[in-house]
């Protein structure tokens, strides 16, 4: 068996508007904006997707889903990053499992790291065991300190069966 691992990373900017929701590992999470992207912006499928297929070697999130494509206008982020999952498992590959840091300074995010991990896990066809969800503040330095956006970075495991 090979193992194969990736590296995703994703950032957005809080938006001006309040009607936007926030949504993170697929959860709604209250706070006064939402991030600012062509899809729902959930920065934490986004850099799982591109985790997930950097282990593959298929290339990234932008080239699967370009952002100038307006079947993406508003996309629920979780299954884009299943669609991109089921193309992982096509060429040959068993999720094994995913880790990921949010960076952000508000809101706290600690109470939704749970359903956060449920989701991205039933997204990948697997058990919360296989998902680990951590947040972490930037202590108020740069952009992120001064709560203009959130960061996140994935890492993901994948197997292969060898011949």
């Amino acid at each position: 068996m090979t193992m194969r691992v990736g590296i995703g990373y994703d950032s957005h900017a809080f938006g001006k508007k309040k009607a936007r929701r926030l949504i993170l590992g697929g959860v709604e999470i209250p706070h006064d904006r939402g991030l600012e992207g062509h899809s729902d912006a959930d920065a934490v499928a986004h850099a799982v997707t591109d985790a997930l297929l950097g282990a593959a070697g298929l290339g990234d999130i932008g080239r699967m889903f370009p952002n100038d494509d307006p079947r993406w206008k508003d996309a629920d982020s979780l299954q884009l990053l299943n669609q991109a999952f089921l193309k992982v498992v096509e060429a040959g590959f068993q999720f094994v499992h995913a880790d990921v840091t949010i960076i952000a300074e508000r809101p706290k995010l600690a109470p939704h790291v749970d359903a956060m991990e449920a989701k991205i896990a039933e997204a990948l066809l697997a058990g919360p065991a296989h998902v680990s969800i951590k947040a972490k503040t930037n202590e108020g330095m740069g952009w992120i300190g001064r709560g203009e956006g959130i960061a996140v970075f994935a890492v993901a495991t994948l197997a292969q069966h060898g011949d």
